[in-house]
């Protein structure tokens, strides 16, 4: 049977993908992981059991199955940008997107610009015709497609190929007689009217922006709300999922982190998670600081110490007011942790 992370790894990302998590009770620890509505993996017979209650969960947070306190998250996956046009407004939007750590292809059919945005470090590069690139890119609900090509004839390549695939977010540059233009003609060869009429033209967002790194900064703010208004977690980072299925598994005990509430301000949202490796060294971060370091050293007393404490912790950190303050936090709030400890496989 396939371990937790290599099921993980292999379902439809296309797929509502739903991991739960008891917190609490006997069954502190038991997890589940819902695709397409139906269970796909579990470690415990109570999912199973309960699975009229169990499949039923669509949002992400604290819930309840049979009383017991379960963690709940609506996965998403790992973000991907998709930019059409190598210009000038591009070498700062593939800048923003790296600094986000998510990987950007980057479509021109000029070597010079294609070369261009190899130096600005994109992910991938396609230096060919728009369509024949297009086809090679299959979107997602977490792919982010930015059009801002070199003129309408291109535009129109782009949109009539993208309205098609499944995608997160659609922007295109250009002046509202363009735009309209480039609509219209998408609609008249056989594009969905209403996915063409929500994409987001003029792109961005309304800031006054003028020279190209504003123009990218006002998409990427825009691309950020977009991202933001959908309820999904984090989900689990390509990193940490390499690390917990690759070579060192097989011989290495690590502990996960997962921020799995939050009352106030934090500096990290629900979902965050980060990997504690027996050297000390951590994948991912939940947010820093003194946070950061009393959770680390809580999982180092779990590497080292096996025998003294559960494979599952639930710890709860304060960060308000006084607290805040004595310990030189700049947020205050209460976050609950669950730590968890992978044994090796």
């Amino acid at each position: 049977m396939n371990s937790f992370y290599e099921t993980l790894s292999e379902i439809n990302p296309n797929a509502q993908n739903i991991v739960l998590t008891v917190l609490s009770g006997d069954k502190q620890g038991a997890k589940c992981l819902i695709s397409a509505g139906k269970i796909a993996w579990e470690s415990d017979p109570f999912f199973p059991e309960h699975a009229d209650e169990t499949c039923s969960i669509s949002v992400s947070g604290i819930v309840r199955i049979a009383g017991q306190r379960v963690f709940s998250e609506v996965l998403g996956h790992e973000k991907k940008f998709v930019i059409c046009g190598a210009g000038h407004i591009s070498m700062p939007l593939i800048a923003m997107i790296r600094m986000l750590d998510c990987p950007v292809t980057v479509i021109d059919d000029r070597p010079y610009f294609a070369d261009n945005a190899r130096r600005a470090q994109a992910t991938t590069v396609y230096c060919e015709p728009f369509e024949e690139a297009l086809a090679k890119i299959p979107g997602d609900d977490d792919t982010f497609f930015i059009i801002v090509t070199r003129g309408h004839r291109y535009d129109e390549a782009c949109l009539s190929a993208i309205v098609r695939k499944p995608h997160a977010y659609i922007g295109m540059i250009g002046s509202r007689r363009r735009v309209g233009f480039v609509k219209e003609s998408v609609i008249e060869g056989g594009g969905d009217p209403e996915v063409v009429s929500s994409v987001h033209t003029p792109i961005g967002l309304n800031i006054g922006a003028q020279t190209p790194e504003e123009i990218a900064i006002a998409i990427m703010a825009e691309i950020i709300q977009v991202k933001n208004a959908v309820r999904r977690t984090g989900g689990y980072p390509r990193e940490i999922v390499r690390e917990l299925c690759g070579e060192n598994a097989a011989n290495t005990t690590t502990v996960l982190a997962t921020i799995v509430s939050r009352k106030g301000s934090a500096p990290r949202d629900v979902g965050t998670k980060m990997l504690i490796l027996p050297d000390g060294h951590a994948i991912g971060t939940i947010g820093g600081g003194c946070v950061e370091a009393d959770v680390m050293r809580r999982a180092r007393m779990m590497l080292t110490s096996p025998q003294d404490f559960p494979p599952f912790q639930l710890i709860e950190v304060d960060m308000t007011a006084e607290a805040a303050e004595d310990e030189g936090m700049v947020c205050g709030g209460i976050i609950e942790v669950l730590l968890e400890r992978n044994m090796p496989s």
